[in-house]
């Protein structure tokens, strides 16, 4: 008797590149509601494989590992000589450690970058744990309405 295998969905896939997970951000932030786009007026999302040693240290982390995203204020250096002021608001996120993490969790790719986006622009603007959950149930709704339809 043969055995049939299927084949698997990951046999032919790659892991997602620095302008996937900036495609799923920028998909993210676009999804949020009208009054986080007034809070943050221009703003920009950077994608980099690894936090910086120093900021991951300044920070209280032990690894690259242990940040996935972070908001850096315009105006404002995050540490001296590590990184410059920003003319504009930024949303930096963390390939490898968002990687890492989905490897580790049943949680789409999509929905960690969403999460990772709202907390650390709601963060920065004073929201709550209340608040921030019900407007990432509110972005994860809209954002995957988009994909649809992108895909039609």
């Amino acid at each position: 008797m043969a055995i049939k295998y299927t084949a698997s969905p990951w046999a032919s896939a790659v892991s997602p590149t620095t302008e996937d997970i900036g495609k799923l951000a920028e998909q993210a932030y676009r999804a949020l509601p009208e009054n986080f786009h007034a809070m943050c007026g221009d703003i920009i999302i950077r994608v980099e494989d690894f936090a910086d040693p120093e900021l991951i240290e300044f920070l209280g982390g032990s690894s690259s590992y242990d940040l996935m995203g972070l908001f850096h204020p315009a105006g404002e250096s995050l540490i001296d000589n590590i990184e410059t002021a920003l003319e504009t608001h930024a949303v930096i996120v963390f390939r490898r450690a968002i990687l890492d993490y989905w490897a580790d969790s049943d949680e789409t790719l999509g929905n960690i970058i969403t999460h990772i986006i709202v907390h650390e622009i709601g963060r920065q603007f004073g929201l709550n744990e209340d608040e921030l959950e019900q407007v990432e149930i509110a972005t994860l709704d809209e954002a995957e309405r988009e994909a649809k339809s992108m895909v039609q």
